[in-house]
């Protein structure tokens, strides 16, 4: 995969609407405040200038390793342990998606009508939400998918034996593991939204309290009211 920036400018843009509070509700589901967010995205942008060298032929992306870290946060995250097997299961089935992704492309990707480096966030993203369907499961899901990728790259080239190096997390693979999931947590939040609105709310019913208790929406903040300042008032107007 050649590099290419769109992941970064993500990235920024991700950043922007975090701090103005626009991605709140996605990052509660993901069990991630503001802060720890914008933490986060600051240490995947300044990670992925640096490459760690490992071997002659691997190369570690510092971002990437950051990027990985947070998708296996978020599973740790997850409210169930059917969730965490559920998304376990959407990885292999990501990484599998990519991997047959991968063999179409490199036979004749002239055939193609889009640009192939498109292909694989596309791909782990929509595979990702469709397997995972969780805001956790699907971003776990499509960025251990597109490192899965990474890990199959470099065992055929240590199992062959023909020369090249890999960039685990790093080069063109940085930017899916990045799109991949973003495009997996966008599809869950704007797809999970339209079915929660058309349900009437979200489901409750069978669900752990846990789980119950954080889909529920805030009660509006209200003005506390000053008892003993009413009713000094009250007398005052009496007499």
């Amino acid at each position: 995969m050649r590099n290419f920036p769109f992941g970064l400018i993500t990235l920024v843009v991700i950043s922007i609407l975090i701090y103005f509070g626009i991605a709140h509700r996605a990052l509660d589901r993901l069990r991630l405040s503001d802060r720890g967010a914008l933490a986060v995205i600051a240490a995947i942008i300044v990670g992925s200038f640096f490459d760690l060298p490992v071997s002659s032929r691997v190369t570690i992306n510092l971002g990437g390793v950051v990027a990985v870290g947070l998708a296996v946060y978020v599973w740790l995250a997850a409210g169930t342990a059917f969730e965490k097997i559920r998304s376990a299961i959407a990885a292999v089935i990501t990484g599998l998606s990519l991997f047959l992704a991968g063999r179409y492309l490199g036979a004749e990707p002239e055939r193609i009508f889009i640009d192939p480096i498109y292909i694989y966030p596309l791909v782990a993203g929509i595979v990702g939400y469709l397997a995972g369907r969780s805001r956790r499961g699907a971003f776990f899901a499509a960025v251990m998918g597109v490192f899965a990728l990474d890990l199959g790259q470099l065992y055929y080239l240590l199992s062959t034996g023909n020369r090249g190096i890999v960039h685990v997390g790093g080069a063109g693979a940085f930017d899916s593991l990045i799109l991949a999931g973003i495009l997996a947590v966008l599809l869950a939040e704007l797809i999970g939204e339209t079915r929660e609105r058309m349900q009437g709310g979200p489901q409750t019913e069978g669900r752990p309290e846990e789980l119950v208790e954080n889909l529920r929406e805030p009660e509006p903040a209200r003005k506390p009211v000053d008892r003993e300042g009413d009713s000094g008032e009250r007398g005052g107007n009496d007499e």
